[in-house]
């Protein structure tokens, strides 16, 4: 199970290492590997919140998240994203901005280090927004039960995760961003610009994703009922009316078909959902990757080794069911989620380590996973000892 989940993973590391050992030595070997374990130090929270998502597709979408899915990661968000922020910034061309990236690498990580304020405001705002949905929604199994039930009852209200990250934002844009470090100056505006479009973003993609699950569930729901109906009506005759609907319309009729097509759009846009989240999570990893190197191959082929581990993790959470077992677990990383944007927003002006960043995420789910322990104890004790009253009862 472990080597068959892991295997493309470890494969691609053994390569990975290899070409940077031939391309650019020891060195390169050393800032590929220190790359890699950021990447996955940072983003350890990311394949939780992903596994969570990805349980509700198929085998084929869980497919198209390790293979397309790796490719946008690696090349699209490690490689060309910061390329095309250049681009963006520097009014630049592509061609131009890719030159810049090989032949002037200084000038390149102080142009992106420079983007940071939009980079920072679009993912951070996007990443607290899903922290936000989660923390007041109503749900059955709390894990912070003090803090949780009254923000629950707060979430009652309609958009009101809405309201509170446009007060984030208007915060963020007239405090962090007014005397910024990266690139010097105002940046209030822009900060108000790119924090809006993670917020649009987050409510199309997650919006669109969540209105064809919602549509496939009632369809599934509405074909379960007239089977059940079907199976409690008798005589013959209905059965014949029945099979010769079936024959008629190609075995499951219309609404079949389109429970079909709704499962492909709703796994579809499930699946970019998917890979805005991982875009976010990535911009502190790409940014941070300039206190190790410059060079964008290096820091491609190091953060992608670390992406393909986290995807790989990913799938394992899935297979394994760990987060049915874990129940706290899914809680852990969305606070983690909620304490890494606000880092995010943070470090429009000020600079905050990695290590403190990523030391975050492993603890607030190093914590969830030993309270899921815990939780998993006392159930199972509580129900020996229903066993054994049981027992001694019935004895009597």
């Amino acid at each position: 199970m472990l080597l068959k989940t892991f295997g493309w993973s470890f494969a691609i590391t053994v390569i990975g290492l290899a070409l940077a050992g031939v391309l650019w030595g020891w060195k390169g070997l050393a800032i590929v590997g220190i790359l890699s374990i950021l990447e996955i130090s940072l983003s350890f929270d990311n394949a939780v919140i992903n596994a969570g998502i990805l349980r509700k597709m198929n085998a084929f979408w869980q497919k198209i998240f390790l293979t397309v899915g790796i490719l946008i990661a690696v090349f699209g968000m490690r490689l060309v994203f910061p390329v095309i922020i250049v681009a963006i910034t520097a009014k630049l061309s592509p061609v131009e901005a890719v030159d810049l990236a090989i032949n002037d690498k200084d000038k390149y990580e102080h142009l992106v280090t420079a983007a940071h304020p939009a980079i920072a405001a679009f993912g951070g705002i996007f990443l607290l927004m899903i922290f936000l949905d989660f923390i007041f929604e109503d749900r059955d199994i709390r894990w912070l039960g003090w803090l949780e039930k009254p923000l629950a009852k707060l979430g009652r209200l309609d958009t009101f995760s809405v309201v509170v990250a446009l007060v984030v934002l208007l915060i963020s844009a007239t405090t962090v961003a007014t005397d910024v470090a990266h690139g010097g100056g105002d940046k209030s505006s822009t900060v108000l610009l790119a924090g809006v479009a993670g917020l649009v973003t987050y409510l199309i993609v997650g919006g669109i994703s969540s209105y064809f699950e919602d549509k496939l569930e009632e369809e599934e729901e509405d074909d379960e009922a007239d089977e059940a109906k079907g199976a409690d009506e008798d005589g013959e005759e209905t059965k014949s009316a029945a099979n010769a609907q079936l024959n008629g319309s190609g075995g499951r009729g219309s609404s079949g078909a389109s429970v079909a097509g709704l499962a492909g759009k709703a796994a579809f846009f499930l699946f970019l959902y998917l890979e805005v989240i991982d875009a976010s999570f990535s911009f502190d990893g790409v940014i941070g990757a300039f206190a190790v190197t410059n060079d964008i191959f290096e820091m491609a082929l190091g953060l992608g080794i670390g992406a393909m581990y986290i995807r790989s993790l990913t799938v394992y959470l899935v297979r394994r069911g760990t987060l049915d077992d874990y129940v706290y677990l899914e809680h852990g990383a969305h606070y983690a989620i909620g304490a890494l944007a606000v880092i995010l927003l943070v470090t429009i002006k000020y600079e905050i380590n990695e290590v403190i960043t990523g030391l975050v995420g492993v603890v607030l789910i190093a914590a969830s996973y030993w309270s899921s322990v815990v939780r998993n104890r006392r159930l199972a004790a509580e129900g020996e000892g229903s066993e054994t009253k049981t027992e001694v009862t019935s004895g009597v």
